[in-house]
């Protein structure tokens, strides 16, 4: 609170870029965690959250007659543009942001003074809900080539490797001793995932210290070690997933990339992943594009096509495509590496996975995923994130480019991934916000010395429990897809909206057929809950008049025939959450009044029918024995007219 001086400032105005509509006013507070704006001139009260450790950057715009600007711009993609009365107001709120944003120690993160008043036993079992052994047990590791060994339970092998790791079992400590001080900061190879159907593997490590002519045998012996642990195959590609411009320029300063003649039987391939700087700076474009405030539909394109980004996902997804092909189709093992081993490679190991495993592509897989390939293996989240002051040229979107491939991939397959993209979200917000411990630090071993485990929470639990709301309706099941092929032709890669202007309510459609899909079901549900009240409010009757009874039962019998339109008809109980576009309903920003009832509604409504389940008016009354009670009925009826027929 020290960097707070002034807390609390009146008569602020908030702009919105796109809608034509009078800027909100509000008072704007400064807590030790959030920026907070209450819109004072809405009859409803609205609040807009932002949190600390989202904000990119503060920006003093020149005054106006307004006023003096203010512009904000997240981690997360948001914007939000205040006009503040009083200059002098306007930069003790700058200054406080800057110094508020931008944390100097570990300590200061939100992460450690977030207290969701839950035990510490709860919040130990929390921490050990991703177990990595289980996945590894579940591949069917240990086996006769594979092994889980601990040799670097002290991290004498490499520093930013867990204690625990998988290699081959012919792998002995000096072979692995050896071979970590010929790759770059003595990431050895191991494995990533085994697919089970033929013992082929995926694995990952640094680039080698080769330079021009370096070799080393262990290294060597333990490339051999990994193509033996596939006796189906008689070669391996090792594939780095640089453009060959830039492996070779790492050769002058003693680095680079394997010789073929000095490694038995290897394949060698360049993918041509760009490095962290592009990645950065094409991000910064495609954002500039999407703030242009009424742009022509050239300039859109002709801005997304100069930011390069949707090129740089293609290239990351063909990558992972490359790899899972290699695995089902060559029964090849695959060796991945870029220059440390924790940018491209974890992109590209981690979506090679989720392309051959439907495991992964459930809530509980996604998560084992994301701690297996990317928290565990010591991808630098606080470098990358930003979440402390440090040098600029650390940050790049490399976990942001993963999830959009994820993103795309749900595209192309819609009923093959449990979750929706608000899940996808949900993680990348809290990436950013240093809210769990999770991602902090850049691997194992700091977050063993800041105490994580003991002093902050994990993300995962928190997940869990919102799990309705997170869920895909149209998830089809675990063995309904089993390998995924994505198309990687241009035309199948989208913008994504819904991240990068996901708070911008007025680009998003007018109606999304989820939103409509929920509607339905919510609306449903609550006439349902009408007829029961009214059954059990009235009196048993002896008999119900047989017209009645009869012409409700032929109404109920057709409509029990007809499906909803357009909607999954294979999804038997499947809970449905709440959908909408794109837009957060968390701790920033504030949900329409839609999304608000949508909510209540499904509070009171845990467990959703599946969508074929019987309609309101199903009397299940049988030719000759009426069961109805047609007052109740009637009155039910009367109401589904008043609401447009949809019951």
């Amino acid at each position: 609170m020290e960097h707070i001086t002034t807390p609390k400032v009146e008569n602020v105005k908030l702009l919105d870029r796109y809608a034509n509509r009078k800027a909100a006013n509000g008072t704007l507070y400064l807590t030790a965690t959030h920026l907070i704006y209450v819109d004072a001139s809405s009859e409803v009260r609205k609040e807009t959250w932002i949190l600390h450790h989202h904000i990119a950057s503060v920006e003093k715009l020149p005054l106006t007659t307004a006023g003096c600007p203010l512009l904000i711009h997240c981690k997360n993609f948001h914007v939000a543009h205040f006009v503040i009365g009083q200059e002098r107001d306007c930069h003790e709120v700058y200054t406080s942001l800057l110094k508020l944003s931008q944390p100097v120690k570990p300590e200061e993160l939100y992460a450690f003074s977030y207290n969701p008043k839950m035990s510490k036993d709860n919040r130990e079992i929390g921490w050990k809900l991703i177990d990595l052994k289980v996945d590894y047990q579940r591949m069917g590791i240990p086996n006769d080539y594979w092994e889980i060994t601990d040799v670097n339970k002290d991290y004498e092998v490499c520093n930013t490797y867990p204690p625990e790791i998988v290699v081959p079992r012919a792998a002995n400590k000096a072979m692995v001793i050896g071979s970590s001080r010929f790759r770059s900061r003595g990431r050895i190879p191991v494995l990533s995932y085994l697919y089970k159907e033929n013992n082929a593997a995926i694995c990952r490590c640094s680039q080698p210290l080769s330079g021009f002519s370096a070799r080393c045998l262990e290294d060597e012996q333990m490339l051999q070690a990994i193509r033996e642990a596939n006796p189906g195959c008689a070669f391996m590609y090792v594939v780095d997933t640089r453009p060959k411009l830039n492996a070779m320029a790492n050769r002058a300063a003693g680095k680079g990339y394997e010789n073929e003649d000095n490694y038995d039987n290897i394949r060698f391939k360049f993918i041509g992943i760009e490095n962290i700087h592009v990645m950065r700076n094409s991000l910064q474009k495609l954002l500039e594009v999407c703030e242009t405030k009424s742009p022509s539909m050239s300039d859109f394109l002709t801005g997304l096509e100069n930011s390069g980004w949707l090129r740089h996902i293609k290239a990351v997804m063909d990558a992972g495509v490359f790899l899972a092909k290699a695995v089902k189709d060559e029964n090849a093992s695959v060796l991945v590496h870029c220059s440390d081993g924790w940018d491209r490679t974890a992109q590209v190991c981690s979506l090679a996975s989720l392309l051959l495993d439907p495991f992964y592509r459930t809530f509980k897989g996604f998560m084992v995923l994301i701690e297996k390939e990317w928290i565990a293996m010591g991808h630098k989240f606080s470098h990358r994130c930003g979440h402390l002051d440090g040098d600029p040229k650390e940050v790049s979107p490399v976990f942001t480019q993963f999830i959009e491939c994820v993103w795309q991939l749900m595209q192309q397959f819609p009923c093959a991934f449990e979750f929706n993209e608000r899940f996808l979200l949900e993680i990348h917000d809290h990436v950013y916000s240093c809210q769990f411990g999770n991602f902090l630090g850049t691997c194992h071993k700091e977050r063993e010395d800041l105490k994580i485990f003991e002093k902050t929470h994990s993300l995962w639990p928190f997940l869990l429990q919102k799990k309705q709301e997170l869920r895909n309706p149209l998830y089809k099941g675990f063995t309904a897809y089993k390998e995924l092929q994505p198309n990687t032709l241009p035309f199948s890669f989208q913008f994504w909206c819904g991240m990068y202007n996901r708070f911008d309510k007025g680009m998003h459609p007018k109606q999304c057929v989820l939103d409509h899909l929920l509607s339905c079901m919510s609306q449903k549900m609550k006439l349902e809950d009408n007829a029961s009240k009214l059954e059990n409010k009235l009196p048993f009757l002896d008999g119900p008049l047989p017209s009645e009874a009869c012409s409700l039962s032929k109404v109920g019998s057709a409509a029990s025939k007809t499906p909803l339109l357009n909607t999954p008809q294979d999804y038997e109980g499947e809970p449905l959450p709440v959908l909408t576009n794109g837009i957060s309903v968390g701790n920033i920003d504030v949900m329409s009044d839609v999304d608000q009832k949508n909510k209540e509604n499904l509070s009171n409504h845990q467990d959703l029918p599946d969508l074929n389940a019987t309609n309101v008016l199903d009397s299940e009354a049988k030719e000759g024995e009426p069961q109805c009670h047609c007052s109740a009925l009637r009155i039910v009826l009367n109401e589904a007219g008043a609401c447009g027929g949809e019951a």
